[in-house]
């Protein structure tokens, strides 16, 4: 076993005890920050003067599966493969499209129902997931910019267009939010994640410093999404 495929295994959300595979998987679906990805989305609906919990509750699954596995699936495919092997090329193929296919379904659903405004978002967020994951066009896409847009941004106007089928100024005030929560995110991560590849690095100050800041970022966005959603019961 190469040392790429142990790098990422000791990721602070990944279990340390457990089979070694449901650990890897854990550490594959990148479960805080796919908690993050899915509390925009309920930020964004509890915007909303009216919020139809049902609503919210189904497009976080959305996100869940489209994100949390889905996109994480096809990223665990490039050539470093950060997961190792414990998931063939195939088998990570597979994963991701079923996980994609139900939040496809799930979410036009969902447009074609309640919110056709979601269509237009649906597809820039079907893009973005494509692009970036699989760092399509030369990897223009797999920036931080477009990864606090698509993963920080839209999330919050989704969560907003469901309960409304609409985008304005409060969706728009929302999504900065999203967008530069996000924006934190990645800039930590990267570091972070080089941090960890070197033995000497990840035990360093550096490393601590950013993991801290990686889980304050984490924790501030699912404290707003907790608030709002208590606020929303008192409205």
């Amino acid at each position: 076993m190469s040392g790429t495929e142990e790098t990422r295994q000791n990721e602070w959300w990944v279990p340390r005890v457990g089979p070694r595979k449901f650990r890897l998987f854990v550490g594959l679906t990148f479960l805080p920050y796919t908690s993050m990805n899915a509390g925009y989305v309920l930020i964004g609906s509890l915007l909303a003067k009216s919020v139809h919990y049902d609503l919210m509750a189904g497009m976080a699954v959305v996100y869940l599966l489209a994100v949390g596995i889905a996109a994480h699936s096809l990223d665990a495919m490039a050539p470093n493969r950060p997961w190792g092997s414990f998931l063939s090329r195939g088998q990570l193929i597979l994963l991701a499209t079923a996980s994609l296919v139900p939040a496809l379904a799930l979410g036009l659903y969902y447009a074609l129902t309640f919110a056709i405004v979601l269509i237009p978002l649906g597809a820039l967020e079907l893009f973005f997931l494509l692009s970036y994951n699989l760092e399509l066009f030369a990897g223009r896409f797999h920036t931080d910019l477009w990864f606090a847009t698509s993963w920080g941004f839209l999330p919050v106007l989704v969560g907003y267009a469901v309960q409304t089928n609409s985008v304005d100024l409060v969706s728009l005030a929302g999504g900065l939010f999203g967008f530069s929560t996000a924006y934190i995110e990645i800039n930590a991560s990267r570091p972070y994640k080089a941090l960890k590849k070197v033995p000497t690095g990840a035990t360093s100050p550096v490393a601590a410093r950013l993991e801290s800041r990686l889980k304050g970022v984490v924790a501030s966005v699912l404290a707003a999404a907790a608030f709002l959603l208590a606020f929303s019961f008192f409205r």
